[in-house]
């Protein structure tokens, strides 16, 4: 059967607007009311009925999430540096600690009903996936997988066994994504041929040659599990904690941050499916750390068109590391468009719309304020109790949450193409992808990739050398199919593809 990602967006029975816009009027009516009442017989888990959650990654933003899910009973805390996570352990002193996720899943995972992965990007995919197949409900951190294939497979593993998913694009649950949607397919704006979008990261280290020296492992730290499926290294201070991002075995830099935020107005108001073409550029692009700046270019295909606009093919530009988009027409000259780390720009053949990061408190660039249609009010619930109220639903009876598998997984999958686009650029031409398939088409047979290890300017007798030492050509086509689905390495190896 064939991966249709529009089939999967709309395979909620009802429509999260219409439940948001009813359920929540229901919802205020009630108290506690027991699961013997709603539970089976309906379907659910009552609302008064808490999860067991787990947790891998804890340190950083799965404490964030944490903190949000204080109401339901936190079973099982996973990390694998002890000191970067020591404050949330104790936080959380009735749940038991791990280092290693499986050790966990093997003592508790009869009590789990669900995961919160907050890991690097590189493991997102295996602790979700291993949490699926046990038929736990997953929230997944931001950007989903570090891989195309990844992406796929969680979707696919989402829609087998039924659980209910969620990635941590928090901005999807807010109104001013669904602002933007509204105001574009009510045709507000008119058709869409151009976006451009940017975002003010990284504002961590990128644009690094491979450390050299080796740091001793601190006792608290489990490198080997932080390491996990990627190639074995040894440690060095700069990757860990949180500086892992700008490194190509572990993160996906500021693209792979920040595009699952600022993209998801553009991929969902658009109905965007599989880019068609994509091309990247960037500074200077080195083998092992992600670029200081870079630029994506995506071709989207026409898509039907909706009963109030039409939906052309558009080009879907990306910005980071300081650059940006050059300014709109009719913006006021001091205006700044960085609205909470960066913003996307919605050119219509009737209006100009300009959202921030999130799809934060979007207007149009005429001054004009629509009033129709009229945007339901904000959610109460947070994003992550987005999710726990949809893990207590059945699967018949489940309305979706904001950014559920079914969406995130093929927009991710969009997301983590763009960096391949960049790792690409050396091919110098715009290249053909067939998203389905999950493969580029006109990369030449006999084309080779080689990239550069150490940068090795240096000043000679006052004049600049540029003494670059790079790896040994590798054949493109290889070398980008390695990227669309990583060899896990170290004994790692994820679930089969449904």
């Amino acid at each position: 059967m064939k991966f249709n990602p529009k089939q999967m967006l709309m395979s909620s029975k009802i429509s999260r607007r219409k439940f948001l816009e009813t359920g929540a009027i229901a919802a205020a009516g009630l108290t506690v009311v027991p699961s013997s009442v709603l539970g089976k017989s309906m379907g659910y888990k009552a609302p008064s009925d808490k999860l067991n959650i787990a947790a891998v990654g804890i340190g950083g933003m799965g404490n964030s999430n944490l903190s949000e899910l204080k109401g339901e009973n936190i079973v099982g805390l996973c990390d694998v540096d002890w000191k970067y996570s020591k404050h949330v352990f104790e936080e959380y002193s009735g749940a038991k600690k791990y280092y290693d996720y499986r050790k966990m899943y093997d003592e508790l995972g009869k009590t789990i009903d669900g995961v919160v992965v907050a890991t690097a990007d590189h493991t997102h995919a295996i602790i979700a996936a291993d949490a699926m197949t046990m038929g736990k409900h997953v929230y997944v951190q931001k950007p989903l997988t570090h891989s195309v294939y990844e992406s796929r497979l969680l979707t696919k593993l989402a829609a087998k066994h039924k659980v209910a998913t969620s990635m941590g694009n928090q901005g999807s649950s807010g109104a001013g994504v669904r602002q933007v949607i509204d105001w574009i397919r009510d045709g507000q704006i008119g058709e869409v041929t151009k976006v451009e979008t940017f975002t003010d990261r990284p504002i961590w280290p990128q644009g690094l040659m491979t450390p050299k020296q080796v740091h001793k492992v601190p006792s608290t730290l489990n490198w080997e599990l932080f390491i996990g499926p990627a190639k074995k290294r040894p440690f060095n201070e700069i990757y860990h904690p949180w500086n892992w991002r700008g490194w190509w075995d572990f993160g996906t830099g500021a693209l792979g941050d920040m595009a699952c935020h600022i993209l998801h107005p553009v991929f969902k108001g658009l109905n965007l499916g599989y880019p068609t073409k994509v091309q990247g550029s960037s500074t200077l692009l080195l083998t092992d750390c992600a670029p200081n700046a870079q630029m994506v270019k995506y071709v989207f295909p026409q898509r039907d068109n909706l009963p109030k606009v039409g939906m052309p093919e558009v080009e879907v530009t990306w910005y980071d590391g300081g650059l940006t988009p050059i300014r709109p027409e009719g913006i006021p000259a001091g205006k700044s468009l960085n609205d909470s780390g960066g913003a996307a720009i919605f050119y219509g053949t009737k209006d100009t719309l300009v959202c921030g990061c999130y799809g934060k408190d979007p207007w149009l660039v005429s001054g004009r304020k629509p009033d129709s249609p009229k945007t339901q009010r904000e959610v109460t619930l947070s994003h992550e109790m987005d999710w726990v109220r949809a893990c207590k639903e059945s699967p018949e009876n489940r309305v979706q949450t904001a950014s559920p598998f079914s969406e995130a997984g093929p927009f991710n999958e969009m997301v983590v193409m763009g960096v391949l686009a960049v790792r690409l650029q050396s091919l110098n031409q715009e290249l053909e992808w067939d998203g389905e398939n999950m493969k580029f088409t006109n990369i030449p047979a006999d084309a080779t990739i080689r990239t550069v290890i150490e940068d090795g300017f240096k000043i000679t007798n006052g004049h600049p050398t540029f003494d670059k030492t790079w790896t040994d050509p590798v054949n493109a086509i290889e070398y980008a199919e390695e990227m669309i689905r990583h060899t896990y390495q170290n004994g790692w190896k994820l679930p089969d593809m449904p």
